[in-house]
């Protein structure tokens, strides 16, 4: 991908907002980790926490990039990443993340959650970068700020506006649609047929929403 081409600064767009919309997981973590803490406390549990869990997660993602180069893995991260946008709007997630006592315990607490939910980010960011670490590490510091400091804002707007879960599936059904038709081996027919690139991912994205919807509608009825 040529650097700072339109193709650059789309991909820099659909990583930074991967990051925003998973943000909410990120406050939810952040928030029952150190809701025992004392006040002077919380912020820097908030802020080592997440920084030692980007840390992790940059070298998960920098991985996956390169293993999305084997072929066929591409194919099968994308329908991992649609498994994961449709599972976004059709379950309610229940964390269970036990409140910490200590400083270190709160950190220890974030960047152990945060590892263990944050598959979903990692496949999302690597399939959107399409091989370029500038791009993971320039979404991530662009939006590592955000995270800290606007997390909770982010959950409760996504709370708020259940709109916003929707934009963050399609991004995700977006992204599972480009790496689909980028995978190797089907690349040249698609570059072909521009048009069928394009339906495909339409199709993709769409049925994401709808099914989505559907399946959130059933769950609900049944509370």
């Amino acid at each position: 991908m040529e650097l700072f081409s339109a193709d650059f600064w789309v991909s820099l767009l659909l990583i930074i907002g991967i990051d925003l919309v998973l943000a909410g997981d990120n406050a939810i973590v952040i928030g029952m980790a150190v809701r025992n803490l004392p006040l002077q406390h919380q912020n820097k549990a908030i802020i080592y926490g997440t920084l030692g869990a980007v840390v992790i997660r940059v070298i998960a993602t920098l991985l996956v990039v390169e293993l999305l180069k084997i072929p066929y893995l591409l194919l099968a991260g994308g329908l991992v990443l649609i498994w994961i946008a449709y599972q976004l709007l059709a379950e309610d997630e229940h964390h269970d993340v036990e409140a910490a006592k200590s400083l270190a315990g709160a950190i220890k607490t974030i960047i152990i959650a945060d590892a263990a939910m944050g598959l979903d980010n990692v496949l999302a960011v690597a399939g959107a970068a399409h091989g370029s670490f500038l791009l993971v590490i320039l979404g991530l510091l662009i939006s590592i700020p955000i995270v800290i400091w606007g997390s909770t804002v982010i959950s409760r707007l996504m709370n708020k506006y259940p709109v916003i879960i929707y934009f963050g599936a399609g991004i995700l059904a977006l992204t599972a649609g480009k790496m689909i038709t980028g995978e190797p081996v089907y690349r040249e027919i698609f570059k072909t047929y521009p048009l069928l690139k394009w339906g495909l991912i339409a199709i993709i994205v769409t049925g994401v929403l709808v099914m989505g919807r559907k399946a959130k509608k059933r769950s609900c009825g049944r509370r």
